[in-house]
Parts: C-alpha cells; sequence; structure tokens
C-alpha cells in the first residue's frame, strides 16, 4: 500500500477492526518512510451475478427486483419481511456459491418457485402465473391440479 504522503509502499499496520456489519476491516497504517498515518479500508471484491434473460438479454442481478415480484406474491398473506429477507440471503448465496459468472433466468425463477412452495401456496401460484406466463384459466387449474396431488 503507498503512502498517500510520501508514496513510500513500505508501511505497517498499527490497528485493525471490523466495521459493524463485519463486510469491512478499517486498518490504521503506519509509513515506514515518513511516520505518518493513514487508513485503508479492505472489502471482498463483489462480482455481480448476471442472469441471462429468456430472450438472450444480459441483466446483473437484482435484489431489490427479486423482493418486489416475491412481494407481490405474498401480498395479502402470513408472511413476514424477515422471512422474504431470509429467503432473498439464501438465494443471493446460492447463486454466488455456484461460482457462475452468469446464471439462466429459469433457474432464478425456479429456485424463487421451490421456496415459494414451502412457504405459501398462495404465494407459490401467484408467482407462477406471472413466472410462467399462464395464457388462460386452464393453465392456472393445471398448475393447481400439480400442487393439489403433491
Amino acid at each position: 500500500m503507498k503512502c498517500p504522503f510520501c508514496a513510500e509502499l513500505d508501511n505497517k499496520v498499527i490497528d485493525s477492526r471490523l466495521s459493524k456489519d463485519g463486510n469491512v476491516i478499517r486498518r490504521r497504517r503506519e509509513c515506514i518512510g515518513c511516520s505518518r498515518r493513514f487508513t485503508t479500508y479492505e472489502q471482498i471484491e463483489d462480482i455481480p451475478v448476471v442472469i441471462i434473460k429468456k430472450d438472450g438479454r444480459r441483466e446483473v442481478f437484482s435484489r431489490d427486483k427479486v423482493r418486489t415480484g416475491i412481494q407481490k406474491a405474498c401480498e395479502k398473506r402470513n408472511i413476514s419481511m424477515n422471512v422474504i429477507e431470509d429467503f432473498l440471503d439464501e438465494l443471493e448465496r446460492d447463486l454466488r456459491e455456484t461460482g457462475e459468472k452468469e446464471i439462466d433466468a429459469h433457474v432464478v425463477g425456479e429456485k424463487i418457485m421451490a421456496k415459494l412452495h414451502e412457504i405459501d401456496a398462495v404465494a407459490y401460484v401467484r408467482f407462477a402465473s406471472v413466472y410462467r406466463e399462464f395464457k388462460d384459466v386452464n393453465d392456472f387449474v393445471s398448475e393447481l391440479k400439480k400442487l393439489l396431488t403433491k
């Protein structure tokens, strides 16, 4: 780390502290050359996950966009925001743990539907109707039959 005062590369860390959320390390450093102190911050490089849409477009994964879709599906259901946020944390972690930089949208959609199926059947069907682009009532009834036979 180059000293901001004298450009010396040699320095020592005299104090390290975690941020409140634990995602950043604050390091107090002292330059060996000029003895002045400065602060640096270290954090994990956030490599964005790119979603490959049905039409081939690529879009950076948006937690907010997924949250909005799940909230609409869960509207007027007895599902707390904590449950939704925990699910979003789990989904994001799963996507990053694949190690893939690009993931097909259908993989994300199926993960969401599987989790909503566990949480609430009505929310699941609501989400499925939009995600699977139900064309008419028969598509809706077909999905309900599948749900009832499980």
